[in-house]
């Protein structure tokens, strides 16, 4: 069993969800932080995650950012098993990005 802190990054070019991360077959994957930097501007962001045992998305957050500011969307820990898929989506495409930071354990 292998353990590997990574991280993702997130550059919309579009206002649509986005793939930022899925999780490989024989791992699970903890997420530590979801954290959005807004460079101005009010912005809407919502995150979520496909269930691949299940084939459904869930919302697991979702904020609206306004004026320069950092924000952390995972409030604690959020668990992924293989195949499942984080997504963000912004309201804009300007002055935001984002880095997510996960630890894969495989199995």
């Amino acid at each position: 069993m292998a353990n590997s802190y990574k991280n993702a990054f997130y550059d919309p070019t579009v206002t649509t969800a986005v793939t930022v991360y899925t999780t490989p077959a024989n791992t699970t994957s903890l997420i530590k932080n979801i954290q959005i930097t807004n460079e101005g501007g009010s912005k809407v962001v919502k995150v979520s995650i496909t269930d691949s045992s299940a084939s459904t998305d869930y919302q697991v957050a979702y904020a609206s950012i306004s004026g320069a500011t950092i924000c952390n969307l995972a409030k604690d820990i959020i668990v992924l098993e293989p195949g499942d898929i984080l997504k963000i989506q912004s309201s804009d495409t300007t002055g935001i990005s984002g880095i997510v930071s996960y630890l894969e354990i495989d199995f």
